[in-house]
């Protein structure tokens, strides 16, 4: 069916909103993007949503006896289905957007998260939308970190007649099905524009896709399946998640929609219409707190974020990806729970440290789709991001410039949007999709393309994320999901880099066009969205390391 001219004029423009915004955040050599030039100490952000008057259920802190190790979540060997009660939820959340540690130095003290975000920042929130659960109660839960709560948003209607009451709380568990439970994630901007200034909105993307990787490999550690719902509007997601109740956010930052995933045994099932209905009719509670005293517009943000936003789409096709994935070394095999708490951001490389080319070739394979393994199969869109990549090195590998394909469809494409004199040479065991373009010493280049900072030479790799921006000419919503995508690699890229006794650390800043010229990329077809680099860490002695929630808590 032909698109009505209303909606074509529509989408266009926002299309071209979001083109304005893309260029405008651009940093390059002569001209960063705008940003606050300066950090307001006073008035950073709280890092910690919470609901007053909320009710809250304290989680147990149960991973510890989590058995699932890593390397069967990397084939897709997912254990039975663990029972959702709060002992499990507990582990979903403890293992994915949870504190992993607390570190202090010259009497700071500040927390790191199993989630990695943009300077630590952490503009994503987690809710749970579940039915009545054992020892959870039936409604809308936030959940805190910081304390490792939920706090129940929304409940059986405030009503003196308890039938109606009942009735709703039957209805609402009747919609799920018995099929296991929603988790939705928001972004709350401000926190990165504190910071960032204009390019926030980028990296709150970027976040929202680790937090989308991180929940679904916790699920999986527990054999939960799950999957981002693709039909779902981002005004879906604000209904069912309290998002678009202005009363409650009143003199506090509002929050953004970003996806909302199921999370369970089986695929389908949850009724959505359903619940958006009876979230219509529940009783809501809490009014979020407020972050900061005062804040600086940046009205480029809101626009993008106008222009992004997602309407209900029909579900993508069934995506048919290949299953036999490369073996992978012993040494990347420790307990999930072990990892996923281990997972830290590196701040510096030694510039000594090297890897084996198995181990590379092995984090390079777990970054391609495949059906049944954790994240890509919760991620229901085909692979459009790519990355191209500054090997330095790696143990019986050539330093030089390499791209992985990760959708054997997008080769030629790649090929005919490059210089015409790269070498595209298969490197590597033959199921991996690596290429060769040019073999050198490019350590300067990427220190470079990555606004000079050293830890894009220093490491083993780096590498730059080539996302098909052509799409958002016809669906400006997929502008959000490319980022997202990134975010997803990123997530995947710090554990295999625990994994192998090395560290990652995810790179805002880099001057997109030099990139782009250095490929020899013409037009905006193909555009980097977010680089990478991995590496052996040079640890700061001088910090101080706590565990997240303290050893009484623990117990």
């Amino acid at each position: 069916m032909a698109q009505e001219p209303e909606a074509a004029s529509r989408e266009g423009g926002q299309a071209a909103d979001v083109q304005a915004y893309h260029e405008h955040s651009k940093h390059r050599p002569e001209r960063y993007a705008p940003g606050p030039g300066r950090l307001d100490w006073a008035n950073q952000p709280d890092p910690w949503r919470s609901w007053e008057g909320a009710a809250r259920t304290i989680l147990p802190l149960a991973a510890d006896g989590l058995a699932t190790r890593y390397a069967a979540l990397r084939r897709g060997e997912l254990p039975p289905p663990a029972p959702f009660d709060r002992e499990h939820v507990g582990i979903l959340f403890e293992l994915s957007l949870a504190l992993s540690a607390w570190k202090s130095f010259g009497g700071s003290r500040w927390a790191l998260r199993c989630n990695p975000s943009s300077g630590n920042l952490h503009p994503t929130e987690g809710y749970l939308i579940a039915p009545a659960l054992p020892g959870i109660p039936a409604g809308v839960h936030h959940y805190l970190s910081r304390d490792h709560v939920l706090e129940q948003r929304a409940a059986p209607p405030d009503d003196a007649n308890a039938g109606r009451e009942a009735g709703w709380e039957v209805d609402w568990t009747r919609a799920f099905g018995g099929q296991g439970v929603l988790v939705a994630l928001s972004s709350i901007h401000w926190r990165e524009a504190w910071k960032y200034g204009m390019r926030a909105w980028r990296y709150c993307q970027h976040d929202c896709g680790h937090a989308v990787a991180a929940v679904t490999l916790a699920a999986a550690a527990l054999g939960w399946r799950a999957c981002v719902l693709d039909r779902a509007g981002d005004g879906d997601i604000a209904r069912l998640a309290g998002l678009d109740r202005a009363a409650d956010f009143d003199g506090a930052e509002r929050e953004a929609p970003d996806v909302l995933l199921q999370l369970g045994a089986t695929e389908g099932g949850i009724d959505v219409d359903a619940l958006l209905a009876l979230a219509g009719q529940a009783g809501w509670h809490g009014h979020a707190n407020r972050l900061s005293s005062a804040h600086v517009d940046w009205p480029d943000i809101a626009v993008v974020d106008a222009a992004a936003r997602k309407q209900r789409t029909s579900a993508a096709p069934a995506l048919s990806l290949p299953t036999p994935a490369l073996p992978a070394p012993a040494a990347l095999d420790p307990p999930f729970a072990t990892l996923a708490r281990r997972r830290r951001s590196a701040v510096a490389f030694d510039g000594v440290t090297t890897m084996a080319a198995e181990t590379f070739f092995a984090v390079l394979d777990a970054l391609l789709p495949r059906a049944g393994v954790p994240p890509w199969s919760g991620w229901p869109w085909p692979a459009q991001v790519h990355p191209a990549l500054f090997v330095h090195r790696v143990d019986g590998l050539e330093p030089g410039l390499y791209v992985l394909v990760r959708d054997p469809a997008a080769l030629a494409e790649l090929r005919g949007a490059m210089r015409e004199d790269w070498l595209w040479r298969k490197t590597g065991p033959a199921p991996l999709p690596l290429y060769l373009l040019i073999p050198y010493d490019l350590r300067a280049t990427a220190q470079l393309v990555s606004c000079h900072q050293e830890i894009a030479a220093d490491s083993c790799f780096a590498l730059g994320m080539l996302a098909r921006m052509g799409l958002v000419a016809h669906e400006p919503w997929r502008y959000a999901q490319l980022y997202r995508e990134c975010g997803l690699i990123g997530q995947v890229l710090y554990l295999e880099a625990e994994a192998a006794g090395l560290r990652g650390t995810g790179i805002g800043c880099f001057f997109d066009d030099t990139m782009h010229e250095l490929l020899g990329l013409a037009g905006g077809e193909w555009q980097s969205f977010y680089h990478f680099t991995v590496g052996g860490p040079v640890e700061d002695a001088r910090l101080s390391s706590l565990p997240p929630y303290g050893a009484a808590r623990r117990a």
